[in-house]
């Protein structure tokens, strides 16, 4: 088992130099080239000035550049912050802040996001720019420190590197209830020991082809990349505009000859929607694998029926716990598309527990809270002692005083096969197309745009794309000219694409229940009921 993630593309590089690694639209790169492009980025990194424990922000379009540049990142000693190029840039302003980045990598077209970005960061330390691209960007303000150029001008031999498997690798940024994200804490070990189980039972191996399908700024790519790295396989980068193309999707995973794919299940219940599966297609096919959300039923048994040779795996853990903490692998296609797929049991290392207000366990067939414990907890979140308090809590079961329990949000059961099922949230917070959204950080936002005067964002199954679509309920600020195309544009100003609501309904005056509070109950039964407006 390796100390660092770093460790396992230097040890396929001495195994297989020539092997492809990554590949992604017209790039490709071999574990020797991944390795030396790696180690000149270490480099270059430290010689601008980045030390033991930096925060290190990637700016740029999934590629294998990308890939070699977080390779980078962790070989420099610095913890990787992935940013999301479709947020604005208010946002990425906040997160940049939250981590202290004094760094940045960047590529592709985000010269001009990366701009607004930086120009607005008045009375904060200046942030330097490493450009990863041969040609850097030609009027922008931001100072670029190295360019790719230059970055292959310099030596590929290896940087000693001091960093301990206990310390961040990565830092992720998730949707917070308050309106500002919050940075979850992931740590070499954390990553490294739920790979090494996923490498074990799902029987990785270097003729492997593996889907690199979410967004960087996604923890499921950690299982893509480095599951790829630690097999010596090769991963085949998914472009992003695919996802709403379901027959280029379908015609991406049969070119590809992948026998691996992971996603979100928002994805594959699109691609059922559109019927691009044929039977037996994708002969090469192994494995399916999702995690994010409930891949509905229906959805899976098409999926089932089509490709009989495929193994599929439901896969279950919020980012801190990193990747997923439990699994549970579907034995035989279900008969009844209302039957519920478990989230199963425990990775090993890892320990799911349903618990009662009293933090006692739930007898087996009552709804508790769902924890998680064991080897893949992160520290918490980054320099927020408060809310990391608020959610990992001591093991009530008296052990260590270290021993830890994260308290997940979500309601579970145990059920008579003694497997885990998932019930709902118990907060406000839901996943759409596989990402994890606060409500209230969408409502904090309108708010913040002062077109409305009270808001509510609530959330609603759907059978589009997104799998949960989300709808506001909102009273105009007086005198304003207010509609949903132009609340929807101020918003995206503040938040990125995947947290706009898609439906919108006016009101005077919103429903309030019993005691005062507005009634969101009543409110999804009028979205249910389709009296909204589509933006």
């Amino acid at each position: 088992m390796p100390e660092l993630l770093q460790d396992w593309v230097t040890l396929q590089a001495g195994r297989r130099p020539d092997s492809p690694a990554v590949l992604g639209g017209t790039e490709a790169l071999t574990y020797a080239r991944l390795e030396e492009l790696s180690n000149r980025l270490a480099s270059a990194l430290k010689e601008a000035g980045c030390r033991k424990g930096d925060r290190v922000c990637l700016l740029m379009p999934k590629s294998p550049t990308a890939i070699a540049s977080l390779v980078g990142i962790y070989k420099a000693d610095c913890a990787y912050v992935p940013l999301d190029p479709g947020c604005p840039a208010p946002r990425l302003r906040t997160i940049i802040a939250s981590c202290d980045s004094r760094f940045i990598l960047a590529a592709g077209s985000v010269a001009a996001l990366l701009n607004e970005t930086l120009a607005g960061m008045d009375g904060q330390p200046q942030v330097a720019v490493g450009w990863m691209d041969a040609r850097p960007p030609v009027g922008e303000s931001f100072e670029i420190r190295f360019d790719l150029s230059e970055v292959e001008a310099l030596p590929a031999r290896p940087v000693r590197c001091r960093n301990t498997r206990s310390e961040p690798a990565h830092i992720l940024f998730t949707s917070g209830s308050s309106g500002t994200p919050k940075g979850v804490v992931v740590t070499h070990g954390n990553v490294i020991r739920f790979v090494e189980w996923a490498r074990e039972y799902f029987g990785l191996a270097s003729s492997d082809r593996l889907s690199g399908h979410p967004p960087l700024h996604f923890d499921l790519s950690l299982l893509d990349i480095f599951g790829t790295f630690a097999a010596g396989a090769r991963l085949h980068l998914v472009p992003h505009e695919l996802s709403l193309l379901p027959h280029k999707l379908a015609e991406f995973m049969r070119s590809s000859r992948l026998t691996q794919w992971f996603s979100v299940p928002s994805v594959l219940n699109y691609m059922s929607k559109f019927d691009v599966v044929a039977p037996g297609d994708f002969p090469e096919l192994r494995r399916l694998l999702w995690c994010g959300e409930v891949f509905p039923t229906p959805s899976l048994i098409y999926w089932m029926t089509r490709l009989p040779h495929v193994r599929f795996t439901n896969l279950y853990g919020p980012t801190e716990t990193a990747i997923a903490s439990s699994y549970y692998t579907v034995p035989r296609c279900p008969e009844d598309d209302r039957a519920a797929i478990p989230i199963g049991r425990a990775c090993d290392g890892e320990e799911l527990l349903v618990l009662d207000s009293e933090l006692a366990p739930a007898p087996p067939g009552t709804v508790g809270d769902l924890y998680v414990g064991g080897v893949g907890l992160s520290p918490g979140y980054w320099k927020d002692e408060e809310k990391t308090r608020a959610a990992f809590l001591p093991d009530p079961r008296g052990r260590s005083s270290s021993e830890r329990i994260y308290k997940t949000g979500d309601l579970a059961k145990i059920g008579a096969d003694g497997m885990i099922y998932l019930v709902g949230r118990a907060d406000s917070q839901v996943k759409s197309r596989g990402y994890r959204i606060e409500l209230g950080e969408v409502e904090a936002a309108l708010n913040a745009s002062g077109l409305v005067r009270e808001c509510a964002v609530v959330a609603v199954r759907s059978d589009g794309f997104e799998g949960t679509a989300l709808c506001c309920a909102y009273v105009p600020a007086g005198g304003a000219d207010v509609t949903p195309v132009r609340l929807r544009r101020e918003l995206g100003k503040r938040l990125p694409p995947y947290m706009l609501p898609a439906r919108w309904l006016p009101f005077d005056r919103l429903p309030s229940n019993g005691s005062g509070k507005i009634d969101r109950r009543a409110l999804k039964v009028r979205f249910e009921g389709h009296e909204a407006q589509a933006d």
